[in-house]
């Protein structure tokens, strides 16, 4: 069984991998988007197995309730957004935005963007996990200018620069906190290692604890999309291809969000530091209203949910922040809801502005009228964003307001009047986009729904019948969060 473990770690690093390298020679793009879905699913499945057989902690390796969370998460997210990629891709081809070459390009960088976020999630080092979030980083940076026009580089330089800027402050905090542990753990791989680190979080050095926390929030802050680091992130999304957008608000996000639980844990093993939940509940709130009145402005439809991405991690970085035993199952719950609902908008999004030929909210409405499909699921998808019931995202809200009420009445009430003006934002937009006469400048698109269906479908179940094995899943990792 330990074999079967180690191969299926092993094979959420090597089957990326060695298809990045297949799909960069593969002449016909057709086979390209077959293999990338294939690549995808084979990635879940193996994933899937460490649900049963897990293996013990090495120097490199770690898998527990923690990141298995996240890592199951992204298998899915990433095997749908591959089906919804061969689609939209193929329409993109069609009218002349990408040519085969490109083509071949965003398949191999698409693998090497899961590469590195599963490295990132699975290793049991820090160095390791800094490295898979930058891999990660750079693969969608490139991805993020793939179609060459002066808009969608500018975009990407922008994330590359800030990306950069984050992530080496990020190595700076994983620096302080390794010469925190060099005195205690020696020197080379151990002082590295997370189940080393809390096992000796007592003895470590408060004071660079401390100091390489503020780091690393603000280095991975600036990659999970929080105010005031988020710059690049409605660039990132309004110009780069949509599936890009999807994998950014539903994975690479969570992933850097994975990397501040870590170091939260630590200093909550150590309890002469600094109470690291102020800290991500002050930046946490300042994400939610920046977001929420941001939403009133935009004019981009793809902005307009980029924002909403924002507005989101800032509710969940709120949620780790507040902490407790329903603190943290309600932000596991958000966090994972919020990444099938917002990769399901946007692969909607994405066929709109096809079918529409433009991202402007002003020439798209009356969608439920001229495209009664893309219309409907937006609708549906707004409302589980926004946190209408009987979607799931109402039910963690609706736990995260009343648990912080009964601790913080005034953070609680400041929480819900955040979501409330983001709500109203929503509402307004989605009036607009998918009611009135329909706008001129349709096109026929072939729009791939079963990625849409499916995440909001599992969204719905959860927040009509939340299974029980999920919520006692959860609640034993919000132990472990503490």
């Amino acid at each position: 069984m330990t074999g079967i473990a180690y191969d299926a770690v092993i094979g959420t690093i090597a089957i990326p991998a060695a298809a990045s390298l297949i799909l960069a020679i593969v002449p016909s793009w057709r086979l390209a988007a077959a293999l990338n879905v294939l690549a995808s699913f084979l990635t879940i499945a193996v994933s899937a197995v460490l649900l049963w057989h897990r293996p013990a902690p090495t120097k490199l390796i770690l898998i527990d309730d923690l990141n298995i969370v996240f890592l199951l998460l992204n298998g899915f997210v990433g095997f749908t957004t591959s089906v919804f990629s061969a689609s939209y891709i193929d329409h993109e081809l069609q009218i002349g935005h990408l040519t085969p070459r490109y083509l071949r390009f965003y398949h191999a960088m698409y693998q090497v963007m899961m590469v590195g976020m599963n490295l990132a999630l699975i290793t049991n080092n820090l160095g390791l996990m800094w490295f898979g979030v930058e891999l990660a980083t750079l693969s969608t940076v490139m991805m993020v200018g793939i179609y060459r026009t002066p808009a969608s580089i500018e975009a990407s330089w922008k994330y590359l620069i800030l990306g950069s800027v984050g992530i080496a402050l990020a190595l700076f905090g994983t620096i302080l906190i390794y010469l925190a542990a060099k005195p205690i753990l020696g020197t080379g791989m151990s002082a590295m290692q997370w189940t080393r680190l809390l096992h000796h979080a007592p003895a470590l050095d408060p004071a660079l604890l401390n100091v390489g926390f503020i780091f690393l929030l603000i280095g991975y802050g600036t990659k999970a999309g929080l105010v005031p680091m988020h710059a690049w992130l409605p660039d990132a999304h309004a110009e780069g291809p949509t599936p890009i957008s999807a994998v950014l608000s539903g994975l690479l996000l969570n992933v850097a969000l994975y990397a501040i639980l870590r170091f939260k844990v630590l200093l909550a093993m150590s309890h002469a530091t600094i109470e690291p939940g102020i800290l991500m509940i002050g930046i946490g709130l300042l994400s939610l209203f920046f977001a929420a009145f941001m939403l009133y402005r935009r004019r981009d439809i793809k902005r307009l949910f980029a924002y909403s991405s924002i507005e989101h991690m800032g509710i969940i970085a709120f949620a780790f922040g507040i902490g407790g035993p329903l603190g943290n199952i309600a932000g596991l719950l958000q966090m994972m809801l919020h990444s099938l609902t917002k990769s399901a908008i946007f692969f909607s999004v994405g066929h709109i502005a096809q079918a529409k030929g433009t991202q402007k909210i002003s020439a798209i409405t009356g969608l439920t009228t001229s495209h009664p499909l893309l219309g409907w699921t937006l609708v549906a998808g707004v409302a589980a964003i926004a946190g209408l019931p009987p979607f799931g995202i109402f039910t963690s809200e609706f736990l995260l307001i009343t648990s912080t009420f009964n601790r913080a009445p005034l953070l609680a009430i400041l929480l819900g009047l955040g979501i409330l003006l983001a709500f109203g934002a929503l509402l307004l937009r989605m009036t607009s986009i998918c009611f009135g006469e329909p706008s001129a400048g349709a096109h026929p698109i072939t729009a791939s729904s079963m990625p849409i269906f499916l995440h909001l479908g599992v969204v719905l179940f959860i927040g009509l019948a939340l299974p029980g094995f999920l919520y006692a899943w959860f609640a034993h990792v919000a132990t472990l969060l503490g």
